[in-house]
Order: C-alpha cells, then sequence, then structure tokens
C-alpha cells in the first residue's frame, strides 16, 4: 500500500468531466488521439513522491493508500484541480487597447495583458471581455492512474525531484558516504536561493543523504569547440 512520502512511478490520463476532453496525458498514444502531442514533450511513466504536489492536489491525494499493479479511476474536484472561478479574475478592457497591440480581439482567443494570460469571452461595444482564470478552474476532473512500482533507489529519488523541480532529464546523480553529486547539463548557472531549496528538499525526502553538490556538465559539443580554440 502506498503511503505518504513514498517515491512512486506513475502513468496517467486527465479529462474535463464534462465535456469528456483529455487535456494531460503520459502516454504518447493518447496524446497524439486527443490532439495534445508536443514533438519536445518526454512521455511515459513519472515519478512522484507522495505528498510534495508534485501532480494536480486531486491526483496526489488520490495516489495515497493505493496498490501497485492496479488502474484506478478518480474525480477531482474544482478545489483540488485548478481551483473555483474567481468573478475578480474577470475584467472587462478596452478594445483599443487589443488594437494598438495588433491583436484582433475574437471570442476564445488566449492574450497576454500586462503579463497575465486570459482568454476572450466577449467582444461588444468598444469593450472586450477577459477571464484571467486558469483555462480548467470550475470544471471537474477525471483521472485515470496506474502505480507502477514503488521506487526505493535513492539514485532515482534524486533524479526524479530535479526532474520535478527543475525539468531536468540528463541529470547524472552519484551517491556515496551520504553524499549526493549531482552533475547537471545547463548553459547557465542556477541562483544559490534555488539550489538551496532543492538541496533541502533532497535532504528531506531523501533521508539516506546529508550533503548536496551541484556540478554544471558542460555540453560536449561546447567543450570541443573550446578545446578546438585553444589550438
Amino acid at each position: 500500500m502506498i503511503n505518504k512520502k513514498d517515491f512512486v512511478e506513475i502513468e496517467y490520463t486527465g479529462k474535463v468531466k464534462d465535456p469528456d476532453v483529455v487535456f494531460d496525458t503520459t502516454d504518447e498514444k493518447k496524446a497524439k488521439e486527443s490532439d495534445l502531442y508536443d514533438k519536445n514533450a518526454t512521455y511515459g511513466p513519472i515519478i512522484v513522491c507522495i505528498g510534495e504536489n508534485q501532480v494536480i492536489k486531486g491526483l496526489d491525494k488520490s495516489l495515497e493508500g493505493k496498490q501497485t499493479g492496479k488502474n484506478y479511476t478518480v474525480l477531482v474536484e474544482p478545489e483540488d484541480g485548478f481551483g473555483k472561478k474567481d468573478a475578480k479574475l474577470i475584467d472587462l478592457i478596452a478594445t483599443n487597447k487589443f488594437i494598438k497591440q495588433n491583436i484582433q480581439p475574437m471570442p476564445g482567443l488566449q492574450v497576454n495583458m500586462d503579463g497575465r494570460i486570459g482568454t476572450i469571452k466577449t467582444v461588444s461595444g468598444g469593450r472586450t471581455l477577459v477571464d484571467f482564470n486558469h483555462p480548467l478552474s470550475g470544471k471537474q476532473l477525471e483521472y485515470e492512474f496506474k502505480i507502477n512500482r514503488i521506487v526505493d533507489d535513492d539514485r532515482e529519488k534524486v533524479k526524479a525531484i530535479m526532474d520535478m523541480s527543475l525539468n531536468l532529464k540528463e541529470t547524472e546523480v552519484e551517491i556515496k558516504d551520504k553524499k549526493a553529486e549531482i552533475k547537471m547539463k545547463i548553459k547557465q548557472d542556477l541562483p544559490k536561493p534555488v539550489l538551496d531549496v532543492i538541496k533541502n528538499k533532497i535532504t528531506e525526502l531523501v533521508p539516506s543523504v546529508k550533503q548536496v553538490d551541484f556540478i554544471k556538465k558542460q555540453d560536449e559539443k561546447l567543450k570541443e569547440k573550446q578545446q578546438e580554440d585553444k589550438k
């Protein structure tokens, strides 16, 4: 049985209950069938830590107490999904503000206004109604999921934390004498406060690790170019 703080490998598909529309999935085939496929995305099972809200809250809560190898379906209410609709996030904006930005406002169009992403609802009388709520706010969701296995390997746990925290999938992890050495393939150095948060999360969720060292792994092509330039 799955408990809080367990690391588990899961696969899932999330749908809006009414209408029955898939909006998220770990399954590449379903993504293509639902017109969600993104060639830059990585599909397949993911590893999460139960209780850390690394997936949507309603799904995270439903994982606890389940068993591996079984298929489950759970309904997620708006408060455990993308939230309830907030009337304060629906604004009337002068249509000419869009025109000045070379945007022809029309219902259904997603727009970025002063850093806020919203969806146009209506356009009339020189005014445009924009909903800045999440597109799935107020919606009841349905998740189909399966827990493939409980993850016991600490290296996998650390790699999963790096993936969930920074979306780094090419991380190399070595653990020895309670110290985790993490090699990251990144172009720019990460701010120290960000690294400190991740360090604390790793030592909290992986008790066998007491120290974390980050190493910036240089891109091999860039490394070769630099070596050629020195010759």
